[in-house]
């Protein structure tokens, strides 16, 4: 793997952890009316969230690659609509922040995610690849720029080559285990993973309230793919990021 290579797979890999994060936010925020508990709590950790990453990430983008993708023909539209977008996001969470009725926390919580999720399909299938087809050197770019690369930063783009979180990983069959002692056995198999590993949950049917459960008691901690979906059996690796 090039230099050029590891770095954008960094990138993709800090947006879906920010991706993963926020709509877990938006989801459970959502579902709170169904559950007929209070937004609240939630909606400031999503806005605290917006306020301490994904700003910041906006801003350290314009700084690097909005300056550059600006100068390129190919990309100057395209990076003044997504520039609109930083904007956006910064009033949609201040409003969040200030929202004093439920159906404001929830509506606004969607409408951030909505934006955050299609500006980051953007950033990842339109511009990084022009930026790579300019010549533009990423890496060299984003040295150091942890807000861009995630944690790692700096270069060191070990965290998205761990053998362990690529590689097989174990399997968990609950399908003959009695329903009330299955979410018990899965989230401690979650809670014995180390960071970039995995495993395979085996279920008989679709496991999507437990989605729901592991996004509002950890949202952003985990990753979710489906390996099969039924009929007749389901797959899901889940794993720590």
């Amino acid at each position: 793997m090039t230099a050029q290579d590891a770095t954008l797979a960094t990138i993709r890999a800090h947006h879906d952890r920010l991706g993963r994060t926020m709509s877990d936010h938006a989801l459970t925020i959502g579902r709170s009316i169904d559950r007929l508990t209070s937004p609240a709590p939630r909606r400031e950790v999503l806005a605290a969230f917006c306020t301490e990453e994904v700003l910041p990430h906006a801003m350290a983008e314009e700084e690097t690659l909005y300056r550059v993708a600006g100068d390129l023909p190919r990309t100057r539209l395209l990076v003044q609509a997504m520039h609109g977008e930083h904007l956006t996001l910064r009033e949609l969470t201040g409003d969040l922040a200030a929202a004093g009725t439920q159906g404001e926390i929830i509506g606004l919580a969607a409408a951030l995610n909505a934006v955050f999720q299609s500006h980051l399909v953007k950033e990842n299938e339109i511009l990084l690849p022009a930026l790579i087809d300019a010549g533009v050197d990423l890496a060299a770019l984003l040295d150091g720029m942890h807000e861009v690369l995630g944690a790692a930063g700096g270069g060191d783009h070990q965290a998205i080559q761990r053998p362990a979180a690529a590689g097989p990983a174990p399997e968990l069959d609950v399908c003959a285990l009695p329903p009330a002692q299955r979410h018990e056995r899965i989230f401690a198999t979650f809670h014995g993973l180390t960071e970039g590993t995995a495993f395979v949950l085996v279920n008989d049917h679709d496991p999507k309230p437990l989605h729901y459960q592991f996004a509002a008691e950890h949202p952003g901690e985990f990753t979710w793919d489906y390996a099969e979906s039924g009929p007749e059996l389901w797959r899901v690796r889940i794993g720590r990021p």
